[in-house]
């Protein structure tokens, strides 16, 4: 209810979403809520408002690496395909970048999808620069290069066959098991020691992961894409990430269970609620766990060292490099000691996967033969 008497309605879980709103972006001059204004949902015959379509807007991309330095992730440089993802994570920490395309990172970051046209011709032009200096470049670090557009759009294939020509390594994370479509890629390269995969399972419980991730494959179907990797010769990894507190808490049977897949490492990272992440997350968590709403988003607190001014105020999130993906003070030390144990139990991250930089040539990229 407003203060005004104007009686707001009451937010539903849509199916095969994440988001239950299309909550306005930072930028907005207005917020809009939803009201009753007596009529009723039936009164014209129409009946309750249709779920939210996928639209795809195509886009001409003015780059396609961008590079950070952050010591907090283990990549340099990474591409990403696509902006927004159909999956819908509802946790995904790159929901607040949908704000600056004037769009909500609520609904509308899982159900307008940015697909870049060019990508792979912008690719190929970058490698082929004489200065680019090779590093193992992440295909995917925002938002997943398999979602269920790319069965059509054929763009991170794309982008895996300039990797080939120019003989680049690249690393890529996922949730699909769409990357077995490019398995004919993948293998001889991962032979070369050229590419290697991570599928990120952050529960085993499907009836969890159906509202946290609602269009991810399921994670018993996540589990047979590591199998098919492994089977097929691509190293691969398991992504526990993100640990939610009193939500995921089945992480040493998620580790077990990759590992008897055939995953031979595995990394996590806790949960991040920049910007509108949290009020996202909050609006969640009272649709589909109200009574341990409280918990959750105070232990998330803990484990960013939340200040009690801050706390009171509502902050979740710390941005501090060396401190923000993996949390700080006694519930994240915790936390870490878990996944440690775990992954020394399993033999996971005994030896890491390095990939060879020294067959690189940016002639290749250019699609010219090379002498040496």
């Amino acid at each position: 209810m407003h203060d005004d008497g104007i009686l707001t309605l009451p937010l539903q879980a849509i199916k095969g979403r994440g988001a239950a709103s299309r909550m306005a972006h930072r930028f907005a001059r207005d917020a809009r809520d939803a009201f009753d204004d007596g009529w009723g949902e039936q009164a014209d015959g129409a009946g309750p408002a249709a779920a939210p379509r996928t639209q795809v807007i195509w886009e001409d991309a003015r780059s396609a690496l961008c590079s950070n330095d952050s010591p907090d992730i283990f990549f340099e440089q990474s591409v990403n395909p696509y902006r927004g993802c159909e999956h819908g994570c509802v946790y995904c920490y790159a929901r607040p970048t949908h704000s600056y395309l004037g769009l909500s990172p609520g609904l509308d970051f899982e159900t307008r999808i940015i697909a870049k046209r060019n990508i792979a011709a912008l690719l190929r032009a970058e490698l082929a620069r004489p200065g680019h200096r090779p590093s193992v470049v992440n295909i995917g670090s925002a938002t997943d290069c398999y979602q269920p557009v790319e069965r059509e759009l054929f763009l991170t294939r794309a982008v895996i066959e300039v990797m080939r020509d120019a003989r680049h390594p690249f690393a890529l994370v996922t949730k699909s098991s769409g990357v077995e479509r490019d398995l004919d890629l993948l293998a001889p390269l991962a032979r070369e020691r050229l590419a290697m995969a991570c599928v990120t399972i952050t529960t085993l419980d499907p009836a969890l992961a159906r509202v946290l991730e609602p269009r991810a494959a399921a994670p018993h179907r996540r589990l047979r894409t590591i199998r098919a990797l492994a089977e097929a010769g691509v190293p691969v990894g398991v992504s526990v990430a993100p640990q939610i507190p009193f939500i995921t808490e089945d992480m040493e049977q998620v580790l077990a269970a990759a590992c008897d897949a055939g995953a031979t490492s595995a990394f996590y990272t806790v949960i991040r609620l920049p910007w509108e992440l949290n009020p996202l997350m909050r609006e969640w968590l009272q649709l589909h766990y109200p009574q341990r709403a409280g918990r959750v988003l105070a232990r998330i607190q803990d484990l960013h060292g939340i200040a009690e001014a801050d706390r009171r105020a509502g902050k979740t999130y710390d941005s501090r490099r060396g401190t923000r993906m993996k949390g700080t003070g006694l519930w994240a030390d915790l936390l870490r000691q878990r996944f440690e144990k775990a992954c020394a139990r399993l033999g996971l991250n005994r030896q890491r996967t390095a990939l060879d930089l020294t067959q690189y040539r940016p002639a290749l990229a250019r699609g010219q033969g090379v002498l040496f």
